[in-house]
């Protein structure tokens, strides 16, 4: 039975991968971001672990985790949390940046960090989920695009650099999907929001899945998923 830890398994993504992987039997560690959530998501996906850490203040996750019990040995590190605020360079304050940084960038590299030995010992995989807008930009979309820009250089770091260690590592580039954050986005964008036209989320689970399970012998490093319609 593999472990896997996921951030953002509250909503869109993230819960769907987190149900595909418990029907399969797998063991999930969820991370929330308060114990309030933590036992709203033991309750949504009963027989999950949680680990309580704020994404948003990356600085303490160390101290966090510390007085918790990670697990011992984790196939996979699962980062499908995010958060999104559009404007543009000449409007958006300093606050934006620096939260967006924290939870789509900082976070994900100290997590991975503290969780390394864990994910050694089982030569486990590390997905980053990160978004079209880590392959290119567009107005208004700077701050939240320098994150998942970001996020792919760690990425490709952390493969080179764990390699010997046997942990994979792949990121996710999904574009527009069907999910509260697409919503927020459209609210942002001042748009209607008609989610038929994005991709499903299960879709993208799916697609975490096929890279989990590649045998051995290959790495997955790069999948982007794009709409069909």
């Amino acid at each position: 039975m593999a472990a896997h830890l996921i951030t953002g398994a509250g909503s869109g993504i993230g819960a769907v991968l987190a149900t595909l992987l418990a029907k399969r039997g797998d063991e999930l560690w969820l991370l929330a971001r308060d114990a309030r959530r933590a036992a709203e998501l033991r309750e949504r996906f009963p027989g999950a672990k949680t680990l309580v850490g704020d994404l948003a203040d990356p600085a303490k996750l160390s101290w966090a985790l510390g007085h918790q019990q990670p697990p011992v040995e984790l196939d996979s590190l699962l980062h499908l949390a995010g958060i999104v605020e559009l404007g543009q360079v000449g409007e958006l304050p300093v606050k934006a940046w620096q939260e967006q940084l924290n939870v789509n960038l900082v976070a994900p590299a100290e997590l991975t960090r503290l969780l390394l030995p864990s994910l050694r010992l089982a030569k486990g995989h590390v997905v980053f989920v990160n978004s079209g807008a880590g392959l290119r930009t567009s107005a208004e979309w700077s701050a939240y695009a320098a994150s998942k820009h970001g996020l792919r250089a760690l990425a490709d770091a952390l493969r080179l650099e764990e390699h010997e260690h046997g942990v994979r590592v792949t990121s996710v580039f999904p574009g527009r999907t069907d999910t509260p954050m697409q919503v927020k986005v459209h609210q942002q964008e001042g748009k209607e929001y008609d989610g038929g036209r994005w991709i499903e989320p299960a879709s993208v689970a799916k697609a975490i899945l096929a890279a989990l399970d590649a045998s051995r012998d290959a790495e997955i490093t790069e999948l982007t998923v794009r709409p069909g319609y």
